[in-house]
Parts: C-alpha cells; structure tokens; sequence
C-alpha cells in the first residue's frame, strides 16, 4: 500500500501524509473506511510509530481522516478536499509555468511537454 523512498529528501511522515492523500483522493480508500492502526502501518514500514503519529495527526488536520477515541482512524468524505487539492495542484503548475517563462521555454514547448508526459502515464496505465 505504502513504499518510503529513502532517497527522498522530504521527512518520512510527509511522504506517508501524501501516499494516504493519493490514495483518499483516488477512491483506493473510501469515506469511513478503517486506517491501518499506528502500531501496524509501523510495523509494516519499520519506521517508529511517533511518525505514523505525527501523519496521522496531518492528515486528521487537513481533514482527510478522523479518529474516534477507542476505535481508531477513518477516511473522511473527500468531496471537497478533491477541489481543495487540485487547485494545490495547479499552484504547482502556476509557479513552474512562472519559472518557465523565466527561462524562456514557450508555451508551446510547455505543453508539448505536458502532453507528452500525460500520454506516457495513460500508456502505463493501460
């Protein structure tokens, strides 16, 4: 379900927060589905439960999940979160766009770029 990248630079916990949001936004984990305990995904990872803790504690903060005292974690409805992130998204695209102009890519070569990447992940999707 989940795979840390040792070679990322980013903490542990935030590459955890953004496997679980990728995997809430795609539909993988549905609302009110049960989140891996914190000593089990801990377990599983070989990280210190602290971390799942602290990814826990995020993602409950961003409201993707929720915890009901005694019973665990649970998926949020994402209905809005899915907006939320998506204008995240084109932040993102808005500030690399910005840099690109800086460097004096077109946009024509921008999109070629953009079109052909997105071809390439709908191929390894297929």
């Amino acid at each position: 379900m989940i795979i840390i990248d040792y070679k990322d630079s980013r903490p542990i916990y935030e590459q955890v927060v953004d496997k679980f949001r990728l995997l809430i936004l795609n539909g993988v984990l549905g609302a009110n589905d049960k989140m891996p305990s914190v000593r089990t995904l801990a377990m599983e990872l070989s990280i210190n439960p602290n971390t799942i803790q602290r990814a826990y504690a995020e993602l409950e903060r961003q409201g993707y999940i929720y915890t009901v005292k005694g019973r665990g974690n649970f998926v949020s409805d994402t209905g809005s979160l899915k907006g939320e992130y998506k204008e995240e998204v084109f932040k993102k695209l808005d500030e690399i766009c910005d840099t690109a102009v800086k460097a004096g890519i077109s946009a024509a070569e921008l999109t070629g770029h953009i079109e052909e990447y997105m071809k390439g992940e709908e191929s390894k999707r297929s």
